[in-house]
């Protein structure tokens, strides 16, 4: 009931605010019809006030009598055509829209898209029951988090979510959180490591490293930790270690793994020396590279990564078979907030690499895991 209220008294001050301008006669009008027949009016007071007193006679009070009547009336006509003017009647059709026709036109349209039923519903109360939001679900974590920051598993649920969103600065933040309140493990430190390397741009830093060798040391057989300290192997330029490491990994993994034709392509990369070659079509990062890019500030290492993804969007368009590139550089549109980019990117490798294909479901499990929408490849 109290929502009916609030919505008359909106309506009735917009009607008001409208109506204002509409109910002000036009100036001239008022001039030109009230003053002509209030001047008559005052005439005829005055030949009654000249007779009485003598100073003119009654023939001549009578004849002057009769001309200003005559004058009133034209006068008074004329005023009552201008209310009954196209401008008047025009007035008065906006004033009936204003008062009758536009509250029920808006209360029509209401009734047809909105729900008057539902019941309010304030910001507290929708942080309560999110539902499927996942926007709101954030921000209950969040509001959560500020009130509780030593709450470890919320950092631990929220972390996940952050990297799906690719709000890597935020997950990395999340991840090192519930390491400091719940202790390391192979979730979190994995989780943590490659959202440091989705921030280097798929540059394995010492801090990932570190990360991935005590998530080993937890979990002997976490091919995850394997696969990306075999690629800081080759990522150092040390290829026999890396190619060994590769290959380790490759025999310990089930072959319906879906991430067993990543570990065979860079196997295939370091085979027969070729290994700068491909890595350099890669856009992997040397030594150097990887240095400098510990030591640099967030907007330089930003500024860094976006002209190597420049470089490999240049390098992909010379060779689309290229599905580790195809993989980074999607990944790399995400750390950058380039979503568009990065979609863009999916649906061009999806053209060399069709969604059935191994290394299609590749493509797409990672725009699942990155958020990133997957129109038009058929999916």
């Amino acid at each position: 009931m109290l929502f009916w209220i609030l919505v008359a008294i909106l309506t009735a001050a917009v009607a008001a605010v409208l109506l204002l301008p509409l109910l002000r006669r036009p100036v001239a009008a008022a001039a030109d019809a009230s003053h002509d027949v209030e001047v008559y009016r005052d005439q005829l007071e005055e030949l009654k006030r000249d007779e009485a007193t003598g100073l003119i006679g009654a023939n001549e009070a009578e004849l002057a009598r009769a001309e200003v009547a005559r004058r009133l009336i034209a006068a008074s006509k004329a005023e009552a055509k201008e209310r009954t003017s196209p401008t008047e009647r025009r007035n008065r059709l906006a004033q009936l829209f204003v008062i009758i026709a536009l509250p029920a036109i808006g209360l029509c349209l209401y009734v047809a898209t909105g729900r008057p039923d539902l019941p309010a519903q304030p910001l507290a109360e929708r942080l309560a029951n999110p539902g499927n939001d996942i926007n709101v679900l954030i921000a209950r974590a969040e509001n959560h988090l500020a009130r509780n920051p030593d709450d470890g598993a919320g950092w631990d649920l929220l972390a996940p979510i952050y990297y799906r969103s690719g709000r890597m600065e935020d997950a990395a933040n999340a991840f090192s959180q519930a390491i400091r309140i719940l202790g390391p493990n192979t979730e979190r430190l994995d989780g943590h490591a490659e959202t440091l390397i989705a921030l280097s741009n798929g540059i394995v830093t010492a801090e990932a490293r570190k990360q991935l060798e005590q998530s080993l040391k937890l979990k002997a057989d976490n091919p995850r930790a394997k696969f990306y300290l075999a690629l800081a192997l080759e990522q150092e330029g040390k290829k026999p270690e890396a190619r060994a490491a590769f290959e380790a990994l490759a025999k310990e993994t089930p072959a319906d793994a879906p991430w067993l034709p990543l570990v065979k392509q860079h196997i295939a990369a370091l085979d027969g020396g070729q290994g700068g070659e491909v890595a350099g079509q890669l856009g992997n990062p040397t030594a150097d590279d990887m240095a400098a890019a510990e030591d640099m500030s967030t907007g330089d290492r930003q500024q860094m990564i976006a002209g190597m993804v420049e470089s490999l969007a240049a390098k992909l368009q010379e060779n689309p078979d290229n599905f580790e590139g195809w993989m980074r550089i999607i990944r790399s549109y995400v750390v950058l907030d380039q979503r568009p980019k990065a979609e863009a990117a999916l649906q061009t490798a999806l053209k060399t690499f069709p969604a059935e294909s191994d290394n299609g479901k590749q493509l797409l499990a990672l725009a699942r895991d990155l958020s990133i929408s997957a129109e038009g490849s058929g999916q």
